[in-house]
This record gives structure tokens, C-alpha cells and sequence, in this order.
């Protein structure tokens, strides 16, 4: 459809819903989180625990995530643990203090809830990931659950997880919006039949937006609401 089509604008897709399922790191949570600690403090402390040098550990590493992308196993906890010799949820769990909010989602989570939408968190992160995040960010008042993609045993990117998740919700796919960040899990949600899958444009601070071709786009999930 074209961008510039009013039934398109991320604004009257959100008037036209009752159900928004809503991803977790990069669309609430900021992923300048995500990525520090998988790019810089796993391969630093792999590095520390064998005595190798960091730059050949950070090689063999990030070839091992690429090739598990997309796959249950690229968002796992317990498998990474076992693959580096590390407990990565303790790490984590030392770490949380650096896990934010995205500027606005706060906020917009608070007046979302206001509307008397339901809100769901549909994330792919693992159960203990989930559970730190949920421990910092607080989210148990605005959503009425938090479904990871591992409970049902598919990644958001396979398109046999959405008719999962709508048999689990129970909610009508022509009144449901669906918000996140990564291509691949919008190519998926929007051949699901849902009425309406927005992109975020601009999932880490710390880097500048870039472009999701396509979709209707924000920055940021407070625009919904602008």
C-alpha cells in the first residue's frame, strides 16, 4: 500500500484497533542494551575466561550468532551459556542496571493502557531474559501478559507462530496492531493477516534511524499517539 495512504498512517491504524501486541527490545527497551552486551561484554568476558585474544574470540563468536539468526537458538539464553562456558543470565542480571526504556515508550505505555486497549508484550527474548527485563522495566501494570516466542517453540519470524499466538489470545487479527523493529518478524506478522504491523525505525539511541521499506514507520512508539 502506499505510504502516503491515510488508512496506512501509523496513526489511523492505531484509531482502528483494540488489541496491540506490542515487541519488547528495540521497540519498548532500548537495544543499545542488547547490543553492548552481545557485541562488547560477552565477547570481553569469553575472551577473559579462555586467555584468548578478544578480537579472535569477537570473530568466532559473531560467525557462531550469524548463523543461528532467526532460529529459537539465536535468542536463547541456556544455549548461548552452554556454547560459550559462561551463565549469561548472572551477567545479565549483573548488568541490568544499564537496561532502559526507549525515550517516550514509558510514557506511552501509561496513556496506551488509559485507552482501554489491550496490550500485549510478544517478544522473542528467553524466559530469563524477559524476567530481568520485566524486574527493571517495570512492565507487569500495562500488559495483560507477556508471551515469549519460546512458549510456543517458534521464533516471531516463522509465520506458523502467528496462528499459535492468535489461538492462545484469542484476538480478531482485523482489530490487531502489531509494533516492532525487525524486518523479518514484520514480513511474517503482516502475512498473518493482522490489520495493521508498524515498524520502528530507530531501535537503539545510540544509532540513527534507518529505513523499513514497505511498512508505515515511527521512530518511536510515543508517535502513535501524537
Amino acid at each position: 500500500m502506499a505510504m502516503d495512504d491515510d488508512t496506512t498512517h501509523p496513526a489511523a491504524l492505531w484509531e482502528r484497533c483494540d488489541t496491540v501486541l506490542l515487541d519488547m527490545d528495540g521497540t519498548l527497551l532500548d537495544l543499545a542494551f542488547d547490543n553492548w552486551f552481545w557485541l562488547e561484554a560477552v565477547p570481553r568476558c569469553v575472551a577473559r575466561a579462555r586467555g584468548e585474544p578478544q578480537a579472535a574470540v569477537r570473530e568466532r563468536l559473531f560467525a557462531h550468532f550469524a548463523s543461528k539468526q532467526g532460529t529459537l537458538d539465536w535468542y536463547c539464553l541456556d544455549y548461548w551459556s552452554e556454547a560459550v562456558g559462561l551463565d549469561l543470565r548472572s551477567l545479565k542480571v549483573a548488568s541490568s542496571h544499564r537496561i532502559r526504556y526507549l525515550p517516550g515508550a514509558r510514557t506511552f505505555l501509561h496513556q496506551a493502557r488509559a485507552t482501554g486497549r489491550r496490550l500485549v508484550l510478544v517478544t522473542n527474548a528467553h524466559s530469563d531474559t524477559l524476567a530481568v527485563k520485566k524486574g527493571v522495566a517495570g512492565f507487569g501494570e500495562y500488559f495483560e501478559c507477556c508471551v515469549s516466542s519460546h512458549e510456543i517453540g517458534l521464533p516471531k519470524e516463522s509465520a506458523a507462530f502467528w496462528p499459535q499466538l492468535r489461538a492462545r489470545l484469542g484476538f480478531d487479527p482485523r482489530r490487531t496492531l502489531f509494533v516492532d523493529d525487525s524486518r523479518a518478524v514484520l514480513d511474517t506478522a503482516a502475512g498473518s493477516g493482522l490489520a495493521g504491523v508498524i515498524a520502528i525505525t530507530q531501535p537503539d539511541s545510540r544509532a540513527p534511524p534507518r529505513s523499513v521499506a514497505g511498512y508505515p514507520a515511527v521512530s518511536g512508539v510515543s508517535a502513535l499517539l501524537a
